[in-house]
């Protein structure tokens, strides 16, 4: 970063040690290198809103649990002049070792900062109506996001990433990490790993290509923080209430008529991802043409939203939902290895994990199912009840069979290949000793789903709902569900928050 001029002494906030009852300060700058800057005017004109170059020093990397401990930022307006602020904040929890040693703040000098809740109204006063541009833009903007969360505050701005337009204008250079950066258009930071030191460094290098570039950086801001064309019929307005976060989405046309419905971890995203591809894709398409009302609902996590997902589309039956439709009766094979009953065909009878096989829409689906593995591993018509009577069966006769009817091989040997056709079908086995609790969610949606025998019982928040759903009615099996969480539970990550329940 450049040098500041000499013609002031005064100590940046991030350069200071600051000591308990002096942590919030604010400053305008006008000797950084920065103040008035003719490229950064052109640069904030051409997006049509100021910027703010903004940084965090935290106590760790996990919004949930970790906290800020330092905000420093660069306020850029339409003239290109430049406003530097910064304070450190009290974390209220305690600061790693390696977090001091690597931006030297410590719990002396954040003891009676301002915590965020105090801060919480100069900052939306300095960030509200700007593109905040960030480095690693997601680390600092999902502090940001969860941190107004707790306070009670929906905060969704514009944003812009340097890390990614690093990458856009400089395809073929490895490292784009702030020190490359600064290694390659040699700036300078006499503060790194400090809020406003790094925020700095995010302005000038945004100063420098604004200078060289200017068409290039536009180009790269604009496909990153692009918002899509909107169909007619929707307003901005109800869209800047979509959350960030995990949920569901119902998409409605005219007359209330559900036209489709979606999850996303990051519900705003994706429902602006329908817009975007809406030239792309038919479906697309006809969302934009038709699109009247949207709707959410926020959930714990990623499950919740599956799961609400697969259940909505059933009920609802939107219009373009293809997947998850399905209202007909479940058949399957049921079948035992080692028994010696043949495989059964049921349909609407009760699921048994490891020894129901496949998903079929009808009985004749699931007969074509079984003469195919027939054909395809020399399996015998009789002891697979595709013929009934005694003595060699017709596959046998057309030297398909391999003969177990005529005694030419085992039932043991026969009913391995059967279990080793069916194994890709099959309804694995509850791996399991009873009902799992599978906890899911941040603090304040934090919540607990029962599932016994791949059957979703619901959410609990509390013993006395656990309690309650162990003890009441048991829903039937549903395929797309017990996929759902036969995909979720193979995730070692998920595997970690099962918690065996009691009966």
């Amino acid at each position: 970063m450049t040098k500041r001029s000499t013609s002031t002494d005064r100590l940046e906030p991030s350069e200071k040690r600051v000591s308990a009852g002096h942590a919030l300060r604010a400053s305008c700058e006008t000797a950084i290198g920065l103040a008035h800057s003719v490229q950064l005017a052109a640069l904030v004109r051409a997006l049509g809103k100021p910027l703010a170059c903004v940084d965090l020093e935290t106590t760790g990397g996990n919004t949930v649990h970790d906290r800020i401990t330092e905000v420093g930022m660069v306020r850029i307006d339409f003239e290109g002049r430049t406003e530097c602020w910064s304070s450190l904040l009290d974390p209220q929890r305690m600061i790693p070792a390696h977090i001091t040693a690597l931006t030297g703040i410590d719990e002396r000098m954040v003891a009676g900062a301002p915590t965020f809740c105090e801060l919480r109204d100069a900052l939306l006063e300095r960030l509200e109506g700007h593109i905040i541009v960030a480095h690693n833009a997601r680390f600092d903007l999902g502090f940001l996001k969860q941190s107004f969360r707790r306070e009670g505050v929906n905060f969704q701005p514009a944003s812009l990433c340097s890390v990614r337009l690093s990458r856009a204008l400089f395809p073929g250079v490895r490292g784009h990490g702030l020190d490359a950066l600064m290694g390659r258009l040699g700036l300078e930071c006499s503060a790194r790993h400090r809020a406003l030191g790094d925020a700095r460094v995010v302005a000038e290098f945004l100063q420098r290509l604004a200078g060289t570039r200017l068409d290039e950086l536009l180009a790269a801001c604009r496909s990153q923080w692009h918002i899509p064309s909107l169909p007619p019929n929707l307003s901005e307005s109800l869209l800047d209430g979509i959350p960030e976060g995990p949920g569901v989405y119902l998409i409605y046309a005219e007359n209330g008529l559900l036209l489709y419905v979606g999850k996303s971890i990051h519900l705003r995203r994706r429902v602006l991802d329908h817009f975007r591809n809406d030239h792309r894709a038919q479906r697309e398409m006809r969302l934009a043409q038709q699109a009247r009302h949207i709707e959410w609902i926020e959930t714990a996590g990623e499950l919740a939203a599956l799961l609400l997902e697969a259940r909505l589309i059933k009920d609802r039956q939107p219009v373009l939902n293809r997947r998850l439709r399905r209202i007909r009766e479940l058949c399957t094979i049921a079948w035992t290895f080692g028994g010696e009953g043949a495989p059964r065909i049921v349909c609407g009878e009760r699921v048994v994990p490891g020894d129901s096989y496949g998903a079929f829409r009808s009985p004749r689906q699931a007969l074509s199912c079984l003469r195919k593995i027939a054909g395809e591993h020399g399996l015998c018509d009789i002891r697979l009840g595709l013929q009934s009577g005694t003595g060699p069966c017709f596959g046998h006769q057309i030297k398909r069979c391999r003969g177990v009817c005529v005694g030419q091989e085992s039932h043991a040997q026969h009913d391995l290949r059967l279990a080793q056709a069916l194994q890709s079908i099959r309804i694995v086995r509850w791996p399991y000793a009873g009902p799992i609790g599978v906890a899911e969610g941040a603090e304040e949606r934090r919540t607990l789903h029962l599932i016994d025998q791949w059957i979703y019982l619901g959410e609990a928040s509390g013993e006395e709902d656990v309690e309650m759903l162990l003890a009441g009615r048991r829903p039937a099996f549903d395929i797309d569900t017990y996929r759902i969480l036969l995909r979720f539970l193979s995730d070692a990550r998920h595997r970690r928050a099962v918690r065996l329940l009691g009966r």
